[in-house]
């Protein structure tokens, strides 16, 4: 067999598997059942397809419930199960592996915490990393990496694959929002400590001026490490006012918690959790204890775990240092229109 007829044989076979896979290589399934889907082009066997997304040929018959020794016809569709070893959300890799980005598009009503439970609760931290997200916000039809193929390099095309382009995440509930420019925070230093140097101590009693100190026994003033710039309630303010507006509002006494995230320290987007309104829908805070106000844009319904168990918010640690309560539980009222 000719050099050129061989080089001409694996050039179709290449081209049939980028054209079976062109586009964003979209996840399926929940939980820990996930899967591809690979429709079959000429030339294709069990063993081919198996090489494209490192899995055994057995384990995607099965899967299937297909016969491995009847091989596959064209057109047929295939469910390329992902397992622990083609697939991972953590970024593990060997030698001669290639990761390849997997997408969801969002859905109406899906929220960047029920993507997390939804796919093998990846964590949120990882989610906008991967997507460069900077706040806990995504829009609907937005393609999300929620987790890597890994393929060898040497027999997968798809380890060539690039990552689509990002795209910037958009409230669920689009809503026209008011820039608000955020000023730096300022650094803010306490006051001076005492000087302990005899002789400036002595010079500042008699009133003198200009007193030649030893700078080695003059504490250093220590700086201000809470932030010193706060928004008046927060970014949704306004949005909350044309939700309840001509609306009946609700008023329900109640507990809230705390949970860490890295919105709304720098622009004031306060987000939180509750079973009592819809994702993207605005809440108002008050504290019991002072009657201050702040925020909220609900993300989805409370998770049920144990730290949870009897509150009827969590708010971001954010919106809990601007209301004053710190990261413990505190009494509150949660308004919202119905």
């Amino acid at each position: 067999m000719s050099k050129w007829f061989i080089a001409l044989f694996f050039s179709i076979i290449t081209s049939n598997a980028l054209w079976a896979q062109d586009g964003n290589l979209e996840i399926k399934g929940t939980g820990t059942d996930l899967y591809l889907e690979h429709t079959v082009v000429p030339k294709e066997s069990f063993f081919s397809v198996g090489r494209l997304y490192n899995i055994a040929p057995k384990e995607i018959a099965a899967y299937n419930h297909l016969q491995l020794a009847a091989g596959l016809k064209v057109g047929e569709a295939l469910k390329i199960p992902m397992n622990k070893n083609n697939f991972t959300q953590t970024g593990a890799l060997a030698r001669g592996e290639a990761l390849v980005p997997v997408y969801h598009n969002v859905e109406a009503g899906e929220t960047l915490y029920r993507l997390g439970v939804n796919y093998d609760k990846v964590a949120l931290t990882s989610l906008k990393k991967w997507n460069r997200l900077s706040s806990d916000e995504v829009s609907v039809g937005q393609p999300m990496i929620i987790g890597y193929l890994k393929v060898n390099k040497s027999q997968s095309v798809l380890a060539n694959r690039k990552a689509a382009p990002v795209v910037e995440a958009t409230a669920v509930v689009p809503q026209k929002e008011e820039k608000t420019v955020v000023k730096k925070p300022e650094v803010v230093a306490v006051a001076e400590p005492a000087v302990k140097n005899a002789e400036a101590v002595k010079a500042a009693s008699n009133g003198a001026a200009n007193v030649k100190t030893d700078e080695s026994k003059v504490p250093v003033p220590q700086v201000k490490t809470r932030r010193s710039i706060y928004f008046s309630g927060g970014y949704f303010k306004n949005l909350y006012n044309q939700q309840t507006a001509n609306k009946v509002q609700t008023d329900n006494n109640g507990v809230g918690g705390v949970f860490k995230s890295t919105s709304g320290w720098q622009d004031g987007k306060y987000y939180c959790f509750s079973n009592d309104a819809a994702p993207g829908s605005v809440l108002k805070i008050t504290d019991n204890a002072t009657g201050k106000n702040i925020y909220v844009k609900v993300l989805d319904a409370i998770p049920d775990i144990k730290q949870n168990s009897g509150l009827s918010i969590v708010i971001s640690n954010a919106a809990s240092d601007e209301l004053g309560v710190g990261e413990n539980k505190f009494d509150c009222i949660v308004s919202f229109a119905k």
